[in-house]
């Protein structure tokens, strides 16, 4: 146990040292801006291509994990539709902002150096795969949601092409693709190139934890809808046993593929959930809440799921 707590408390404590600072020092939201675009367009893609340029090419090829994972995010995020849409009384519009929520995890500013810590530097690879396709469906069910009920009634086809658009030049997707290039044709990348990477990517995750930390102290903390602990609870317990049974059924997997799948589904819902609800202008309040109270509630659910997996209580054949 107290190797579980040594991993998870340095992730923890950043991100309680980022939510101490928040609280304390009364200074504007505005100063996150330079360290968002650093962590999405800098610190971040350096680690995704990193990961997928230092891959054999043949690795990435493993369609099952795939369709297995994203399965698992996709039933995430409609019973977390359900859960507004039926228990909440939401509109569909404000619903879909609930299936972020309870399907869209904190892979981008936790997962990665989680998942490395936890389970060793074989799990990059299962981790760049479950980032890139979570991050492509739900990056494409969000806004096509918008669309369809939103009052402008846009038109289908244009919208389709944004959000296609959209996905291809995400950063962080750019970037998993053109390491995967990389890895293809085994181009071999200069020392002083790949060090400058290495120094990026070494960065990512603290400032990562200690942006959420800050972000979510400058949240308030207001109303708990109904919805809220239901969203909460498909997210950090049923999306990790969603995932746990389909590896077992669409399997069998390299077993720390499979555990490095049930460590991401684990996550709290991610901090863009806000983002993207305050950019649609829907369920604003409520996302902030989810994230904010996900985060602190995965402190339990996370750092078990952590100590299940490094104590073989969750085993895959």
């Amino acid at each position: 146990m107290m190797d579980v707590l040594n991993l998870a408390l340095p992730y923890f404590g950043l991100i309680f040292i980022g939510f101490a600072c928040g609280k304390v020092k009364n200074l504007p939201e505005t100063g996150l801006a330079w360290m968002n675009f650093f962590l999405l367009y800098v610190s971040l893609p350096a680690l995704f291509f990193r990961i997928m340029a230092k891959t054999p090419f043949e690795e990435l090829n493993n369609l099952p994990f795939v369709i297995g994972t994203t399965l698992a995010t996709a039933t995430a995020f409609f019973l977390s539709v359900g859960t507004g849409k039926f228990l909440g009384r939401l509109t569909m519009r404000e619903a879909g902002m609930a299936g972020l929520a309870g399907g869209y995890g904190n892979i981008g500013y936790m997962g990665p150096g989680l998942a490395l810590a936890v389970l060793g530097p074989k799990a990059a690879v299962p981790t760049a795969l479950v980032f890139c396709f979570d991050s492509i469906f739900l990056f494409s069910i969000a806004p096509l949601m918008m669309a369809l009920t939103s009052g402008d009634k846009r038109p289908l086809l244009p919208t389709i092409f944004i959000v296609i658009k959209h996905i291809v030049l995400h950063p962080l997707i750019v970037a998993a693709y053109l390491g995967a290039f990389v890895a293809a044709f085994h181009i071999q990348m200069p020392v002083a190139v790949d060090g400058m990477l290495l120094f990026l990517q070494n960065s990512a995750a603290p400032v990562a934890l200690f942006a959420l930390g800050v972000t979510v102290a400058l949240r308030p903390l207001g109303r708990v809808p109904w919805e809220i602990p239901g969203l909460i609870f498909i997210k950090l317990l049923l999306h990790p046993l969603i995932v746990f049974g389909l590896m077992l059924l669409l399997g069998p997997f390299p077993p720390l593929w499979a555990a490095t799948a049930v460590l991401l589904a684990s996550l709290p819902p991610a901090l863009n959930v806000f983002v993207i609800a305050r950019q649609y202008d829907s369920w604003i309040e409520p996302a902030s809440v989810a994230v904010l109270l996900g985060t602190f509630v995965s402190v339990l659910t996370l750092t078990s799921v952590m100590y299940f997996l490094k104590t073989g209580q969750i085993a895959f054949p």
